[in-house]
Order: C-alpha cells, then structure tokens, then sequence
C-alpha cells in the first residue's frame, strides 16, 4: 500500500468525537486525508481535532435533523473545497428492552440516528460527488443487522437498514464511480458500550469465537481499505469485522 494512500483527499466522519469514529478520522488523518469530524457533542469533537492536528475541523451538528446535515456539508466543502470520502460512523445503541415493552420514542431515536442519520449524510455526500464522478462511502453496520440481537429490535433493524441501504445505494452510484461499502463489526471495546447492561456485553462477548472484543483500531484499518484505492473493484459489500462470528 502507498505510503500515504490518502493524501489529498477530504474526508468527513460522523460521531468521531470518540471511540470508534475518533480512532477512524485519526487513521484517516495519518494516511494523508484532511478530516471533518461532524458530532453532535461539539466540545468532544473539538477536542479530537485537537488530538489529530494538522487541518481537521470540528462541526457540531446533528444528523437526524435534514437541516443540520446540509449545512455541515455544505461547511466542509466549502473549507475544504471537496469531499472525496464520507463515514458514516454516528450511531447509539438505545435501550435494552424488548419489543413488548419498548416504547416508540426509543425506536424512532435509534431509528432516526442510525439509518436516517446515515441516509441524510449519503445523499448530502453523493450530490457532491455525482459531478465530480468519483467519491467512495463507508458506513458502519453491526452484526446485529445480520443475526439480530434479543432486546435490540430497534439497533439490529436499523443496521440490517444500512447494509440494504448500501446495496442500494452503491447499485445508484455505479455510473458515477462512487463506491458505497459497509462493515459489521461484532463488540467493539469502545464507549458505545457504556450504553449496555454488564451482562448484555458479556454475552456478546461470549458469542465471538476470537474470545475478545474487537478494538477501534482494528475498524479503522478496514476502513482505510475501503476508502483507499487499494478496494476499487469493492462496492455493495458488507465485509465482517466480527472476531468468526459472523456466518454469511
């Protein structure tokens, strides 16, 4: 691989103020690109900028809300002068209940964070890339969109929503040399699991025949392989980033 595969290039990534998005537009940065980090926890992402350095930009904004999203993008591309790479990372977890006694609220919120979020980024990101006929998206999924997990409806029904919607959105952008790919990841050891009872992420854990969580790191390298050239005959895939649990 090029020593900087990225160089050049303008990348967004949503919910990076921490975790997994952080240790993404980190490596990101390290490869070359100049990164935005788009959070609705605008000191968070203030401080990431600061820990990457260089010529980051932190936007806070809220990627449910079509108003918001539009006008963070229309920031970075402005500052920036392009967009060439968008991550779709922002996502939470919700509660964990199950169906009988969960309430709407709590499904439209996850709902409107995990796959309407990564909808609203996407297509703010494609009409920008479409004239310029090149561009690449990588979003996060789980392997909760595969399996589905008990007491996760509505987390397991929107990241099953962001791997069909990634299918379809990479068949829609064949003519325009964008390619749109996702992950599953299993656990993660990252502060989204604050969000989870002990016992759930024991579980979880247990189902991971590598025996461990995964780590940030770890989604940051494959997401680098998706978002660099070194995947160009690679759109419409959901790749597994699991530890062996993932069946198909």
């Amino acid at each position: 691989m090029d020593p900087q595969p990225l160089k050049g290039r303008k990348a967004i990534v949503t919910g990076a103020a921490r975790g997994i998005g952080h240790a993404i537009a980190q490596r990101l940065a390290i490869e070359g690109a100049r990164v935005a980090i788009i959070d609705v926890d605008g000191t968070g992402a203030s401080r990431a900028v600061a820990e990457i350095g260089g010529h980051a930009l932190a936007i806070t904004a809220d990627i449910s809300q079509e108003e918001e999203v539009d006008r963070a993008f229309a920031q970075v591309i402005d500052e920036f002068g392009g967009l060439d790479i968008l991550v779709n990372n922002a996502g939470i977890v919700g509660t964990d209940t199950p169906v009988h006694d969960l309430q709407v609220a709590d499904w439209d919120r996850v709902l409107d964070i995990n796959l309407k979020g990564t909808y609203l980024c996407s297509r703010a990101a494609v009409r920008h890339m479409i004239p310029q006929k090149s561009g690449v998206i990588v979003s996060m999924a789980s392997i909760s969109g595969k399996e589905g997990n008990a007491n996760m409806a509505p987390y397991s029904v929107s990241k099953a929503g962001v791997i069909c919607f990634t299918k379809t959105l990479a068949k829609e952008m064949l003519d325009y040399g964008i390619r749109v790919n996702c992950l599953a990841p299993a656990l993660i050891n990252s502060p989204l699991l604050d969000g989870m009872e002990a016992d759930r992420v024991e579980f979880l854990t247990s189902k991971i025949p590598m025996g461990r969580l995964g780590r940030p790191e770890e989604v940051a390298a494959t997401v680098l392989f998706l978002a660099s050239d070194e995947s160009t005959f690679t759109t419409g895939a959901c790749l597994d980033i699991s530890g062996g649990r993932a069946t198909y």
